[in-house]
């Protein structure tokens, strides 16, 4: 398990779970997700949620997401900040996974 800050000032924290990292790589959530100017707002949340929903209404299989969406995405504490801290964690989660499998393919 991972904690990530929701606001600036700190006062506001969100437990995120290994599963809603597995869940964000497998429906590739973030793909795409953030223009080119590199700034996570209200905006890019909103676009996040509204192809989560897309995503939940499309799927007959989606109790991944539909947890995901009530832990974390539609949680009252998520906001553009703690979805910027989400990211973070996901890149930083992503690239511990892989060189990890990269260690581990190379010790045999």
């Amino acid at each position: 398990m991972y904690q990530i800050q929701t606001n600036m000032s700190g006062t506001r924290q969100m437990i995120i779970k290994e599963s809603h990292l597995q869940t964000i790589e497998q429906y590739a959530l973030f793909r795409d997700l953030i223009d080119s100017n590199g700034i996570v707002d209200e905006n890019v949340l909103e676009k996040l949620r509204l192809n989560v929903r897309s995503l939940v209404e499309s799927q007959e299989q989606h109790a991944d997401l539909l947890v995901l969406c009530q832990e974390v995405l539609f949680h009252d504490r998520m906001k553009a900040y703690g979805l910027h801290q989400l990211i973070t964690l996901y890149i930083n989660w992503q690239q511990t996974k892989d060189e990890v499998q990269l260690a581990l393919t190379q010790e045999d």
